[in-house]
């Protein structure tokens, strides 16, 4: 938080529109008198040296984000349990590794969920997290041999 102070000597805060799209839907660097992020900070956030996460590979490149629903989340949950299992690669090192605490802890989670929600999801996300978890438990089953 910066420190400026309103007229009663108290501190506030400075509200900074981080925002890529305004009031048309355009993006800002397309409108007109619309700013884009200084050369060497991330252009949809303006302030860390490299890019958050929010951009693709390539400079000025732009990664659409996924719909944040319920089944994203689970595929995302079930996405670490595979990259712990060592089933698959660990997006930043490339290598595959296990840490099958981290699994099951994962596993535990998708459990307690599943529990948790009883009589609240639909028959299609009942369906994706029953099958997602079973795999994932076969799998940890598996590996613990």
């Amino acid at each position: 938080m910066e420190d400026d102070r309103n007229g009663e000597g108290e501190k506030g805060f400075k509200v900074k529109d981080r925002r890529r799209f305004n009031e048309e839907g355009e993006t800002k660097e397309e409108s007109a008198g619309g700013e884009s992020a200084p050369s060497g900070q991330c252009s949809c956030c303006g302030e860390a040296s490299e890019p958050c996460g929010e951009t693709g590979d390539e400079p000025g490149q732009s990664m659409p984000m996924p719909e944040i629903n319920f089944a994203t989340f689970i595929l995302s949950l079930s996405q670490s349990a595979l990259i712990h299992l060592g089933e698959v690669p660990d997006p930043v090192t490339q290598e595959k590794t296990e840490a099958l605490p981290y699994a099951k802890q994962t596993i535990d989670i998708m459990v307690m969920l599943k529990e948790k929600t009883i009589g609240n999801l639909g028959k299609e996300e009942e369906n994706l997290l029953s099958g997602i978890l079973a795999d994932l438990q076969m799998r940890y089953v598996e590996k613990t041999k």
